[in-house]
Parts: C-alpha cells; structure tokens; sequence
C-alpha cells in the first residue's frame, strides 16, 4: 500500500492506481506530486518522474530538498534537455528524450527505470510522476495523447506502482479533461481558495 499524507494523514492507496492531479496553475500541484514522491523515498520507494517543463538538474534539486535520504532510488525522463542541446546522454540516474513528442521513448525510459529498481535494487514499490499531460496536449492531438497514456497507465498498473498525473485544467476545455479522466483511478483536484491558500479534494479514492 502507497501512504498519501499529503491528501490525508493515515490515508493508504492500493498498489496499481493512477491520479490525474488537476487543477489551475501555481496552485502547488507539481509541490503536491514531489511530496508524495519524497515521502515514498523516505521509506524505500522507487521514484521515477518524466519531465516535460523543467530539466534533469532542477528536478534533482526539487527532490533533494525534500528528502533526507543520501540517494535515494529516482529516475528523471528528461524531455527538455535535448530540445535545447544535442550533448544530453543517458546516465544511470537520467534518461534523455528528444522532445514531449516521441511517447513512445517515454515509455521505454519509464519500463526501464522500472526494471533496473526491481532487478538491480529489489524495488517493487515505485511512484511515477508524469508533469505534464498539458505539455503532450500542446505537442500532440487528443487521441494520440489518450492512447499513450492508456499504455502508460496499463504499465503502472501491472507494476503495482502508484502513478500522478499533472493537468492544468484551465488550459483544456471541459471535454478534453472529462475524456482523459476516463484512464485514471481517481482524480485530486487543486484549487485556490482564498488567494494565499489551496483546497484539495479527490474523487474515486477510498482514502
């Protein structure tokens, strides 16, 4: 079982589920996600998050601050880096793809990470984090980004993982965002409450 705390103190998720985090921007939902991947590194969990916004560097940064562990098991697909240089090469830690368009190498990135934590390290608990389907939407067409995500989401489901998935729902109309939520588990909505604060609430999850 995958702790949620963030959500609900005590509040537990069942291996295989995958959460569309929606909400507006700069309302904490990328902060929301990073925490729930640092509270699963405190306790040995596999962390594995496709970036689309920010590169490798700054994502390592953001983990590091919210976790004690020295090195804990994280693996960043960096869709980024090698739109602004052709020098990015993979390493243990980081896996480079050419852009937010090529899914496809998204998803081997992820099955690898995946692999090596269970093969190499013995970890058969892992939380993906994938920021941000807006950015798929912007590169590509709605149903080319479903079927992906469809296959994504199938993945973290028979790896008994526990998938979080960012949307800006400002930046979609109503029907793109209702289709999508069709592949998640439950959906954890982020809004602004009174200018300073955030409310969040979920839907379809038995916390």
């Amino acid at each position: 079982m995958y702790e949620f705390a963030d959500i609900q103190t005590d509040a537990t998720i069942a291996p295989g589920t995958n959460i569309l985090v929606t909400g507006p921007p700069l309302t904490g939902k990328r902060q929301l996600a990073l925490d729930v991947l640092a509270q699963g590194a405190e306790r040995g969990d596999g962390s594995i998050i496709v970036t689309t916004k920010d590169n490798a560097d700054t994502i390592r940064a953001r983990c590091s601050e919210r976790t004690q562990q020295e090195s804990p098991p994280l693996g960043i697909v960096d869709c980024v880096s090698n739109q602004q240089s052709n020098e990015s090469s993979d390493s243990s830690q980081v896996s480079y793809v050419s852009s937010p368009v090529d899914m496809t190498s998204i998803g081997i990135a992820v099955s690898r990470f995946l692999e090596e934590f269970y093969e190499g390290r013995g970890i058969t608990e892992n939380r993906v984090m994938l920021h941000s389907i807006s950015t798929l939407l912007l590169y590509s067409d709605l149903e080319t980004v479903f079927r992906f995500l469809h296959v994504f989401t199938g993945r973290i489901q028979s790896a008994d993982g526990l998938g979080i998935y960012l949307i800006d729902s400002t930046a979609h109309d109503e029907q793109t965002v209702d289709t999508l939520k069709q592949l998640f588990d439950g959906v954890v909505n982020v809004a602004p409450e009174d200018g300073t604060e955030t409310t969040v609430t979920t839907t379809g999850l038995a916390l």
